[in-house]
């Protein structure tokens, strides 16, 4: 039915806006309709474990989700959620009929000025990174501190998701990946968590552990007048449930995988600046280390995707091997 669905989307009689062009995107979770005013996103009917979209509930739940924890830094942006209905077999965005899917509206912002855009264009300054910075120190200070079913739960949760980690891309440990390095990884990881336990335990009590938006890097941030700062988990509590140094992590991550070491330094010194929280600096490393790993699993299942072209896949396969060499050397950084 999705697939059905896609192909609807395609043409802009399906739409209640009067457009001329519809530009198709998809990720490994997710197809987007960019109209040139809105955008429109569906969430594929996967289930990797982590996440659930296999029922048109879910997606519903995830739609709704997405939109309410996302008005919390880009209120602008999201719309709200519609229905997409069929009706004589004729498939519209908020028509008449039963509903068959749900999509997230927004509007589209100017690809032009994504920051990952920009980056390529060298056009990403220190100044935005004191802007980007104080949005995201404000955010922290207002997230939600997290609460465990036990006080040190978070511990138990940290070490849960580097499991979890490990054994979801195992197969890729002789395939994709040198094993020896895998298994370096492992170890340095696993006795960083060991012998860190008592700081990680202060962070705890220290109240750091707030709901994060958990997914920051350049592609989701919006440099223009405004500066939108999007598509924040929805879908997982235990990917979001961090300590704030997380999203400090991963968007310098991001940077150093774009080679802007230059522009990840002057992040991570106007948070810290902002918020007087030199201890995150013990951890950054970890933190970058564990990002790196997540977006190695995420274009490994990607580069298995048969609904992708093969050149897409070969693209997933080589990032996912860049992410993985940048693991190992945040891993090799690790002090104990």
């Amino acid at each position: 039915m999705q697939e059905k669905i896609i192909q609807a989307l395609l043409k802009p009689e399906a739409y209640p806006d009067d457009l001329k062009e519809i530009k198709h995107i998809q990720t490994y979770i997710s197809h987007v309709f960019l109209t040139g005013k809105f955008a429109y996103k569906i969430k594929k009917p996967v289930d990797y474990g982590y996440l659930d979209f296999t029922t048109l509930e879910k997606r519903k739940k995830f739609c709704e989700r997405e939109v309410e924890l996302n008005r919390l830094l880009s209120p602008k942006m999201y719309l709200g959620v519609v229905p997409i209905t069929e009706d004589g077999g004729e498939i519209k965005i908020d028509g008449n009929g039963v509903v068959v899917e749900y999509a997230v509206k927004m509007l589209e912002l100017p690809q032009d000025k994504m920051m990952s855009e920009l980056l390529s264009k060298n056009r990403v300054t220190k100044e935005h990174m004191g802007q980007i910075a104080k949005i995201v120190a404000d955010f922290h200070k207002k997230a939600e501190v997290s609460v465990f079913e036990n006080k040190y739960g978070y511990l138990d949760s940290l070490e849960f998701n580097w499991k979890e980690n490990f054994e979801q891309t195992f197969s890729a440990r002789t395939t994709m990946v040198d094993a020896g390095d895998f298994d370096l990884i492992k170890e340095k990881i696993e006795k960083f968590m060991q012998d860190k336990k008592e700081l990680l335990k202060k962070r705890i009590d220290d109240e750091k552990i707030r709901r994060c938006h958990g997914d920051m890097h350049a592609g989701n941030i919006f440099l223009d007048d405004d500066v939108f700062i999007f598509d924040c988990i929805e879908f997982n509590e235990r990917f979001v449930q961090y300590d704030v140094v997380a999203d400090v992590a991963f968007f310098s991550m991001d940077l150093d995988m774009r080679e802007r070491h230059d522009l990840a330094e002057e992040f991570v010194r106007k948070y810290v600046g902002l918020g007087g929280d030199d201890e995150l600096l013990q951890l950054l490393d970890f933190y970058k280390c564990y990002y790196a790993y997540v977006r190695f699993k995420i274009k490994m299942f990607t580069s298995s995707d048969e609904k992708i072209s093969e050149d897409e896949r070969k693209t997933a396969r080589d990032e996912a091997k860049k992410y993985f060499e940048l693991a190992g050397k945040y891993a090799g950084r690790l002090e104990y």
